[in-house]
């Protein structure tokens, strides 16, 4: 993409960037190989909500066997126990599935392969490095990492110890959101002037009241590296297991600044996401970011150095969570099961595929298939690290209520010496990132 206009990607660029060129681009040397009809023994870390759906899918990819899982809280590393053992049990075999409360212990296990990581966004990168460590490929959620200097960390790591590492944006494995941003490369918009993505508010501070902590969850553990914040139940939903209930609500801990970085990052993970990925800026970003409210500016403004315009805003009365690509010689609106195009001709002919979001998307197949042939998955950890930056920068631009300067190609603020302060932040007494 010429850095010095507003035209669209070119063809070439997009098939380097989509599904057909990003995911099978960089073959890694890693020590690991399988044979055809060998398992991949898988670890899980972190066994919320959202490492529930996620066990739903890579429990039933052929070739895949579930054997350990570690997480802080007892009562989930039951309800873990539990299910593998009755989704192997009326398959007509048997595993010995084994849970820890630290993860470590798991990771020390020799027999598995790989670990899913899906835990708060404060242990992202610790947890991921302790892996890639000790030979585990690895599947991230989104967003990648808490900070910047975390994710530029958790890059250099994933090289270094040549390991596979996929991240949870599985909306680039879907064939609606592919359809839309083969469009926007093909050039059918024209060239693009604005995107508008909405995703949602920041992160707030934390005003929950203190509660009384669960006998068997490890306040301390759940903590990490993050400074200390009182126990309430919103951030890490109860479960029972006689009678069985499920968590109601999503782990609130993402909603507040102290412990995640509110929708901008929870959401903006997925549609930012997108809207890097249609403009062909997967290696690189914006070049500022100013928050909504400085001055005459109404939504969360990204510029791009080429002269894109990307705004956190709503695009259609219901505020759907998406993206809205708008060009010269058209407009196409995209989110999850939902489409609409300026021309009819625009809409994908695709069928729709039932059950929940995260186990109807092929992703976690690509992630296991990335694992076997040592290729790179469709979300490597460089373009989950640009993502999470975009989204990052625009929780500083809020945090300290003006513009912030970027350079992309450096990845530092540009003279900007009280931004560079929120590059990373001081872990508690005990924890540090590896340098």
């Amino acid at each position: 993409m010429n850095s010095k206009n507003t035209k669209g990607v070119s063809r070439r660029s997009f098939v380097q960037t989509s599904l057909l060129g990003a995911a099978g681009l960089t073959i890694l040397p890693g020590f690991t190989s399988f044979k055809p009809n060998e398992n991949i023994n898988l670890g899980f870390i972190g066994l919320g909500r959202q490492a529930m759906f996620l066990l739903n899918g890579f429990i039933n990819i052929e070739g895949v066997k579930v054997l350990a899982a570690a997480d802080v809280y007892g009562v989930k590393r039951k309800r873990f126990e539990q299910r593998v053992t009755d989704h192997y049990s009326k398959k007509g075999s048997t595993v010995d599935v084994k849970t820890y409360e630290k993860y470590q212990d798991l990771l020390a296990r020799k027999d598995i392969d790989a670990v899913v990581i899906a835990v708060p966004d404060h242990w992202h990168a610790l947890i991921a490095i302790d892996a890639l460590k000790t030979g585990k490929d690895v599947y991230l959620e989104k967003p990648l990492t808490f900070t910047i200097q975390e994710g530029k960390t958790l890059r250099k790591a994933v090289r270094k110890y040549n390991r596979i590492l996929g991240v949870g944006s599985q909306q680039r494995s879907d064939p609606n959101f592919q359809h839309a941003v083969k469009l926007v490369q093909d050039g059918k918009l024209g060239d693009i002037e604005k995107v508008l993505v909405h995703v949602g508010a920041p992160p707030k501070p934390y005003d929950l009241p203190r509660e009384i902590l669960p006998i068997d969850l490890n306040w301390d553990m759940w903590l990490g590296p993050n400074p200390y914040v009182h126990y309430n139940k919103e951030l890490n939903p109860p479960i029972s297991l006689n009678p069985p209930q499920n968590e109601k609500i999503w782990g609130g801990w993402r909603w507040y600044k102290e412990l995640g970085g509110g929708f901008t990052t929870d959401w903006g993970a997925h549609m930012f996401d997108i809207a890097q990925w249609g403009l062909g800026m997967d290696k690189s970003g914006p070049v500022e970011a100013i928050p909504a409210g400085y001055e005459d500016y109404k939504f969360l403004t990204y510029r791009y150095e080429n002269g894109i315009i990307m705004t956190e805003e709503p695009f259609n009365e219901k505020k759907t969570k998406g993206v809205k690509f708008q060009g010269k010689d058209g407009w196409l609106e995209v989110s999850r099961g939902y489409f609409k195009g300026s021309k009819t001709s625009y809409e994908p002919n695709l069928k729709k595929e039932s059950g929940p979001y995260e186990t109807k998307i092929p992703h976690q197949v690509n992630f296991i298939e990335a694992v076997k042939s040592r290729k790179d998955p469709q979300v490597p950890v460089e373009i989950g690290h640009r993502t999470c930056t975009v989204c990052t920068l625009g929780n500083i631009a809020y945090d300290l209520r003006r513009p912030v300067k970027w350079n992309p190609s450096s990845e530092e603020f540009v003279n900007d010496l009280q931004a560079d302060l929120y590059m990373h932040r001081e872990y508690r007494k005990g924890y540090r990132l590896p340098v």
